[in-house]
C-alpha cells in the first residue's frame, strides 16, 4: 500500500471514530461529557480533513 492510501485509511478510522463520538455524545446525560465528547469528534474530524487531503491527492511532501 503507498503512503497515500495508509493516510486515506487512517483518515477513515479517525471519521469513524468520530461520528461513534457524536452519538456517544447525543447518548450522554451530563452535559459536560456530552460537550467533551463533541469537541472530541470535532477535532478528529479536522484530523482526518487534513491527513485525507494530502492522501487523497496522492502527493507524498517528502519526495
Amino acid at each position: 500500500m503507498s503512503v497515500a492510501g495508509e493516510s486515506g485509511g487512517r483518515a477513515q478510522e479517525m471519521r469513524q471514530k468520530a461520528r461513534e463520538m457524536e452519538q456517544a455524545a447525543e447518548r450522554a446525560t451530563d452535559p459536560d461529557e456530552r460537550q467533551r465528547l463533541k469537541d472530541k469528534a470535532r477535532q478528529l474530524k479536522e484530523q482526518s480533513e487534513q491527513q485525507g487531503g494530502t492522501g487523497s491527492r496522492g502527493t507524498d511532501p517528502m519526495v
